[in-house]
Protein backbone atom coordinates (compact mmCIF):
# COMPACT_ATOMS: atom_id res chain seq x y z
CA UNK A 1 0.00 0.00 0.00
CA UNK A 2 0.97 3.20 -1.05
CA UNK A 3 -0.09 6.72 0.67
CA UNK A 4 1.18 9.56 2.03
CA UNK A 5 -1.27 9.60 5.12
CA UNK A 6 -2.62 7.09 7.52
CA UNK A 7 -4.63 7.53 10.21
CA UNK A 8 -5.83 4.53 12.35
CA UNK A 9 -8.68 4.11 14.46
CA UNK A 10 -6.61 3.38 17.80
CA UNK A 11 -9.24 1.06 19.96
CA UNK A 12 -10.49 -0.28 17.23
CA UNK A 13 -7.23 -1.68 16.07
CA UNK A 14 -6.45 -2.92 19.57
CA UNK A 15 -9.52 -4.82 20.22
CA UNK A 16 -9.30 -6.30 16.51
CA UNK A 17 -6.25 -7.34 16.59
CA UNK A 18 -6.26 -10.42 19.56
CA UNK A 19 -2.85 -10.21 20.75
CA UNK A 20 -3.57 -6.11 21.29
CA UNK A 21 -7.15 -7.45 22.69
CA UNK A 22 -5.99 -9.78 24.92
CA UNK A 23 -3.02 -7.42 26.65
CA UNK A 24 -5.90 -4.07 26.62
CA UNK A 25 -7.93 -6.63 29.03
CA UNK A 26 -4.89 -6.34 31.42
CA UNK A 27 -3.45 -3.19 30.44
CA UNK A 28 -5.29 -0.61 28.20
CA UNK A 29 -2.05 2.02 28.28
CA UNK A 30 0.26 -1.30 27.58
CA UNK A 31 -1.97 -1.79 24.33
CA UNK A 32 -2.13 1.59 23.37
CA UNK A 33 2.22 1.71 23.87
CA UNK A 34 2.28 -1.38 21.91
CA UNK A 35 0.54 -0.44 19.06
CA UNK A 36 2.05 2.88 19.13
CA UNK A 37 5.42 0.81 18.65
CA UNK A 38 4.77 -1.17 15.80
CA UNK A 39 3.34 1.59 14.02
CA UNK A 40 6.39 3.43 14.79
CA UNK A 41 7.98 0.62 13.12
CA UNK A 42 6.00 0.94 10.34
CA UNK A 43 6.13 4.51 9.60
CA UNK A 44 10.15 4.26 9.73
CA UNK A 45 10.00 2.25 6.65
CA UNK A 46 7.24 3.62 4.72
CA UNK A 47 8.27 7.04 5.02
CA UNK A 48 4.17 7.95 5.02
CA UNK A 49 2.58 10.06 7.67
CA UNK A 50 0.64 8.11 10.62
CA UNK A 51 -1.72 9.78 12.35
CA UNK A 52 -2.78 7.02 15.53
CA UNK A 53 -6.52 8.24 16.72
CA UNK A 54 -7.75 7.62 20.57
CA UNK A 55 -11.23 8.22 21.32
CA UNK A 56 -11.38 10.93 24.42
CA UNK A 57 -14.81 11.86 24.11
CA UNK A 58 -16.65 10.26 27.25
CA UNK A 59 -13.67 12.16 29.28
CA UNK A 60 -15.50 14.93 31.03
CA UNK A 61 -13.87 18.07 30.18
CA UNK A 62 -10.84 17.01 27.57
CA UNK A 63 -9.43 19.35 25.48
CA UNK A 64 -7.91 17.07 23.55
CA UNK A 65 -4.42 16.22 23.14
CA UNK A 66 -1.91 15.95 20.48
CA UNK A 67 1.72 14.18 21.01
CA UNK A 68 4.13 13.31 18.92
CA UNK A 69 5.32 9.93 19.63
CA UNK A 70 8.87 9.14 18.25
CA UNK A 71 7.96 9.51 14.40
CA UNK A 72 4.09 9.17 14.78
CA UNK A 73 0.77 11.78 15.71
CA UNK A 74 -1.16 10.10 18.61
CA UNK A 75 -4.36 11.87 19.08
CA UNK A 76 -6.76 11.71 22.11
CA UNK A 77 -10.12 13.34 20.61
CA UNK A 78 -11.81 16.21 23.01
CA UNK A 79 -14.69 15.45 24.65
CA UNK A 80 -18.14 14.62 22.74
CA UNK A 81 -15.64 14.09 19.48
CA UNK A 82 -14.94 10.12 18.44
CA UNK A 83 -12.30 8.83 16.69
CA UNK A 84 -14.05 8.34 13.48
CA UNK A 85 -15.37 12.04 13.69
CA UNK A 86 -12.13 13.37 14.31
CA UNK A 87 -10.60 10.79 11.34
CA UNK A 88 -13.57 11.33 8.77
CA UNK A 89 -12.70 15.58 9.84
CA UNK A 90 -9.17 15.32 9.05
CA UNK A 91 -9.67 13.04 5.76
CA UNK A 92 -11.79 15.64 4.63
CA UNK A 93 -9.39 18.53 5.24
CA UNK A 94 -6.20 16.80 3.60
CA UNK A 95 -7.75 14.01 1.02
CA UNK A 96 -7.84 16.20 -1.52
CA UNK A 97 -3.92 17.18 -1.86
CA UNK A 98 -2.39 13.75 -0.50
CA UNK A 99 -2.84 10.31 -0.92
CA UNK A 100 -4.72 9.00 2.61
CA UNK A 101 -5.69 5.60 3.78
CA UNK A 102 -7.78 5.14 6.90
CA UNK A 103 -7.28 1.44 9.15
CA UNK A 104 -10.56 0.61 10.53
CA UNK A 105 -13.05 -2.47 10.54
CA UNK A 106 -16.04 0.09 11.53
CA UNK A 107 -18.36 -0.55 8.04
CA UNK A 108 -20.29 2.67 8.46
CA UNK A 109 -16.85 4.68 8.56
CA UNK A 110 -15.65 2.53 5.75
CA UNK A 111 -17.87 3.80 3.74
CA UNK A 112 -17.94 7.66 4.85
CA UNK A 113 -14.04 7.48 3.91
CA UNK A 114 -14.20 5.81 1.22
CA UNK A 115 -16.83 8.57 -0.17
CA UNK A 116 -14.07 11.25 0.79
CA UNK A 117 -11.93 9.60 -1.36
CA UNK A 118 -9.38 7.92 0.98
CA UNK A 119 -8.23 4.07 1.01
CA UNK A 120 -9.34 1.26 3.41
CA UNK A 121 -7.76 -1.14 5.46
CA UNK A 122 -9.46 -3.38 8.00
CA UNK A 123 -7.98 -4.42 11.15
CA UNK A 124 -7.11 -7.51 9.68
CA UNK A 125 -5.49 -6.09 6.06
CA UNK A 126 -3.29 -3.41 8.56
CA UNK A 127 -2.14 -6.46 10.73
CA UNK A 128 -1.35 -8.34 6.74
CA UNK A 129 0.37 -5.00 5.75
CA UNK A 130 2.57 -4.79 8.66
CA UNK A 131 3.61 -8.34 8.50
CA UNK A 132 4.72 -8.26 5.35
CA UNK A 133 6.44 -4.82 6.02
CA UNK A 134 8.21 -6.19 8.77
CA UNK A 135 9.07 -9.56 6.55
CA UNK A 136 10.49 -6.93 3.88
CA UNK A 137 13.00 -5.08 6.69
CA UNK A 138 13.83 -8.67 7.61
CA UNK A 139 14.46 -10.03 3.96
CA UNK A 140 16.46 -6.17 3.31
CA UNK A 141 18.82 -7.04 6.61
CA UNK A 142 19.60 -10.27 5.91
CA UNK A 143 20.83 -9.30 2.28
CA UNK A 144 22.68 -6.50 3.88
CA UNK A 145 25.13 -9.25 6.06
CA UNK A 146 27.54 -10.44 3.89
CA UNK A 147 27.40 -13.86 3.19
CA UNK A 148 31.17 -15.43 3.65
CA UNK A 149 31.25 -17.82 6.32
CA UNK A 150 33.32 -17.75 8.90
CA UNK A 151 35.09 -20.98 8.84
CA UNK A 152 37.50 -22.88 10.80
CA UNK A 153 40.27 -22.95 8.17
CA UNK A 154 39.96 -20.01 6.25
CA UNK A 155 42.87 -17.60 8.32
CA UNK A 156 45.02 -20.26 8.96
CA UNK A 157 48.73 -20.03 7.40
CA UNK A 158 49.27 -22.00 3.73
CA UNK A 159 51.66 -24.62 5.23
CA UNK A 160 49.78 -25.11 8.29
CA UNK A 161 46.74 -25.77 6.09
CA UNK A 162 48.60 -27.93 3.65
CA UNK A 163 50.19 -29.81 6.95
CA UNK A 164 46.90 -30.87 8.14
CA UNK A 165 45.82 -31.55 4.35
CA UNK A 166 48.74 -34.36 4.17
CA UNK A 167 48.00 -35.34 7.45
CA UNK A 168 43.75 -36.05 7.05
CA UNK A 169 45.50 -38.04 3.40
CA UNK A 170 47.81 -40.30 5.58
CA UNK A 171 50.36 -38.45 3.38
CA UNK A 172 52.43 -37.45 6.53
CA UNK A 173 54.21 -40.53 7.34
CA UNK A 174 54.98 -41.31 3.72
CA UNK A 175 57.06 -37.69 3.47
CA UNK A 176 58.84 -38.59 7.28
CA UNK A 177 59.85 -41.83 5.43
CA UNK A 178 61.06 -40.12 2.07
CA UNK A 179 63.05 -37.79 4.00
CA UNK A 180 64.75 -40.80 6.28
CA UNK A 181 65.42 -42.77 2.43
CA UNK A 182 66.73 -39.21 1.31
CA UNK A 183 64.73 -39.53 -1.54
CA UNK A 184 62.80 -36.41 -0.50
CA UNK A 185 63.24 -33.01 -0.24
CA UNK A 186 65.66 -33.34 2.91
CA UNK A 187 68.71 -34.56 0.40
CA UNK A 188 70.52 -32.38 -1.60
CA UNK A 189 72.35 -32.31 -4.88
CA UNK A 190 75.95 -32.41 -5.22
CA UNK A 191 77.26 -29.76 -7.52
CA UNK A 192 79.81 -30.55 -10.86
CA UNK A 193 82.23 -29.15 -11.48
Amino acid sequence: MTCEYLLVDGYNIIFAWPELKELADVNLDGARTKLQDILCNYQGYKKCQVILVFDGYKVKGNPGEVIRYHNIHVIFTKEAETADQYIEKVTQQIGRRYQVAVATSDKLEQVIILGKGALRLSARDLQKEIKETNDEINLRHLKQIPSKKNRLFDNVDPQLLAYLEDIRLDRVKEKTEERRDGKGKGKKKKKKR
